[in-house]
C-alpha cells in the first residue's frame, strides 16, 4: 500500500482522445481519402475551367456559321426572320463579325447592343486567367450579358457574340456534380485498395509484431514468446528478425539473472554459517605453527592465510548473494613469488604426470592488489590443470603448464599457457560470463568471470590469445606505480 508522503512508482498514462483512440487502419483509410481529395480538387479547378473554355468555343462556332451566312447575304441584309433564327440557334443575344474590313452585325434588339458586364477573349486566355474566370462565374455570377471574342473562319477576322452567363453558370454546375460524384466513386474505390493492399503489406505485419511484444512482455522468460521471424526482405523483415534476436537475448538474460537471484538467495543463508566455520578453522590452524614439524610448520602460515582471504571473501559477500569486489589495495608485488605460492597450492608440480614452469623473471614487479592477483592466478592455473588433467595434452606430449610474464608496451603482461586441447569454439563467444563460459565439464562459468572482473578493477585486460595448441591466457596491468591507497 503506498503511504502518504511516498512518491509513487507506476506510472500514469492519460487515455487517449479523439482521432488518436483510431486504429492504424482507421487513420490510414482517413488520411488516404484526404489526400485524393485533395488531388480531386486539384485536379476540378482545371478541369471546370477547360470546360468553361470548350462551352464557349462551342457558342463561337456556332457564331461562325452564322458569320458565313453575314458573308454571303446581300447587301440589302437577310431575308425577314432568318436573323433571329440564326441568333437563337446559337443562344446569343448579338453576333458581330468583320468581313473585309466592315463589321456585320446581327441583332435581337433593333437597338444597339445592351451593355456588357464582362468581356472574355478566347484567342489569348492564359490558364491561370480561365480558372480565375472559372471560379467567378460559380461563386458571382454576372447580372448583364458577356461578351466573348473567338477566331473565325473563312474571310472574316474574328467572331464575337454577347450572350448571357446564366446557361453557362447552369452547365458547370451540372458538370461539377457529376464531377463530383466520378470523384467521390474514384475516391473510394482508390482508398478502399490502398487500404487493402497497406493493410496486407504492413498494417497486418505491425499489427503481429505489437501482439507478439504483449506476449512477450507477460512471459518474457517463455522461449515460446519469441517471434518467428518471416522471410521477407525488406524493413519489416528487419524488424522482425531485430525483434527476434532482442527478445532472445533478453529471455536469455532474464534467465540468468532469475537464476543467479536464486543463487544468491542460497548463498545469503549460508554465509553466516560457512564464515563461522572457516573462522574456527583458522583458529584451529593457528595451532599448527607450535608443531615441531618443519614441513607442517611450513605450509602452516600459507594455509592461515588461506582461511583469512576465505573468512574476508565470505564477510563481502551482499545480502543477495552476489560478491561485490572491494576496490583494490594497490602495491608492488613480485609476480614470479606469487606464481609460486598458487603453484604450492595447487600442488604443482605433484605427482610428476604434469609438468610446470615458472617462467616469470624475477625481478618482475606489477602494482596490483596481492590477494585480488592471487585469485586471478589460482583461477586460470586451475583451469588449465583440469585441462591437462581430464583430457592430456595433444599430440601424446607431457602434459605442461607454463606462466610466462614480461613487459610490454609500459604494461605488464602474464600469460597462463598449457598445451592441453585448447578453449571449444562454442565456449569462446561467452568466456568470460558467469554461468555460460565454462570450459570444462561440470564447472560453473565462474572462474573466469571472477577473473575477467578482477583484472578490469586493476585497470587491466584478461583475452585469449590465438594458439596452433593448448590455451593462452594473457593478463595484461597497467604499470602505475603504488599510492599508498
Amino acid at each position: 500500500m503506498h503511504q502518504p508522503g511516498l512518491p509513487r512508482n507506476n506510472l500514469s498514462i492519460s487515455q487517449p482522445r479523439g482521432l488518436t483512440r483510431l486504429g492504424l487502419s482507421a487513420k490510414l483509410l482517413l488520411v488516404t481519402v484526404l489526400f485524393v481529395m485533395a488531388a480531386e480538387v486539384l485536379i476540378y479547378l482545371p478541369s471546370i475551367a477547360n470546360f468553361r473554355r470548350n462551352w464557349l468555343h462551342d457558342r463561337i462556332a456556332a457564331a461562325q456559321v452564322a458569320a458565313l451566312v453575314l458573308e454571303g447575304a446581300p447587301e440589302d441584309g437577310l431575308p425577314e426572320g432568318s436573323e433571329n433564327r440564326l441568333l437563337m440557334g446559337v443562344g446569343a443575344r448579338a453576333i458581330a463579325a468583320r468581313v473585309g474590313g466592315a463589321r456585320r452585325l446581327l441583332s435581337l434588339d433593333s437597338m444597339p447592343p445592351p451593355e456588357v458586364s464582362r468581356s472574355v477573349d478566347l484567342r489569348d486566355l492564359h490558364w491561370v486567367n480561365a480558372i480565375k474566370e472559372a471560379v467567378a462565374v460559380l461563386i458571382a455570377p454576372a447580372t448583364m450579358p458577356i461578351r466573348v471574342v473567338g477566331e473565325a473562319v473563312g474571310g472574316a477576322d474574328f467572331v464575337e457574340i454577347v450572350i448571357d452567363e446564366a446557361p453557362l453558370r447552369r452547365a458547370m454546375l451540372k458538370f461539377s456534380w457529376s464531377l463530383l460524384l466520378i470523384s467521390l466513386l474514384i475516391t473510394g474505390l482508390t482508398a478502399l485498395a490502398v487500404y487493402i493492399a497497406l493493410n496486407a503489406l504492413i498494417i497486418g505485419p505491425i499489427r503481429h509484431l505489437a501482439a507478439n511484444v504483449m506476449e512477450f512482455e507477460a512471459e518474457p522468460e517463455n522461449p515460446q514468446r519469441i517471434i518467428t521471424p518471416s522471410l521477407r526482405a525488406d524493413e519489416i523483415g528487419e524488424a522482425e528478425r531485430a525483434l527476434a534476436r532482442m527478445e532472445a537475448t533478453l529471455a536469455e538474460e532474464l534467465r540468468t539473472k532469475k537464476h543467479l537471484a536464486e543463487l544468491g538467495l542460497a548463498v545469503s543463508k549460508i554465509n553466516h554459517d560457512l564464515r563461522n566455520m572457516l573462522a574456527a578453522a583458522q583458529l584451529m590452524s593457528d595451532q599448527l605453527i607450535e608443531t615441531r614439524d618443519a614441513k607442517i610448520r611450513r605450509f602452516a602460515p600459507r594455509l592461515i592465510a588461506t582461511l583469512g582471504r576465505a573468512i574476508e571473501f565470505c564477510q563481502a559477500t551482499l545480502a543477495y548473494g552476489r560478491a561485490a569486489e572491494a576496490t583494490p589495495v594497490i602495491r608492488d608485488v613480485g609476480l614470479r613469488q606469487l606464481v609460486a605460492e598458487q603453484a604450492e597450492m595447487l600442488g604443482l608440480p605433484g605427482d610428476g604426470r604434469l609438468r610446470f614452469e615458472n617462467n616469470v623473471p624475477a625481478e618482475l614487479v606489477a602494482p596490483c592488489d596481492p590477494d585480488q592477483m592471487a585469485r586471478v592466478l589460482t583461477n586460470l592455473m586451475r583451469n588449465s590443470v583440469q585441462a591437462l588433467t581430464q583430457a592430456g595434452a595433444e599430440e601424446g606430449d607431457r602434459p605442461l603448464l607454463t606462466v610466462a610474464g614480461g613487459n610490454v608496451n609500459g604494461s605488464v603482461a602474464l600469460r597462463v599457457i598449457d598445451n592441453g586441447p585448447g578453449v571449444p569454439e562454442r565456449a569462446r563467444a561467452n568466456l568470460f560470463q558467469a554461468f555460460r563460459g565454462s570450459v570444462t565439464p561440470g564447472g560453473t562459468g565462474l572462474g573466469l568471470a571472477v577473473a575477467a572482473e578482477l583484472v578490469r578493477l586493476h585497470g587491466g585486460t584478461i583475452e585469449l590469445e590465438p594458439a596452433t595448441s593448448g590455451a593462452v591466457f594473457k593478463v595484461t596491468l597497467p604499470l602505475r606505480r603504488s599510492n599508498g591507497h
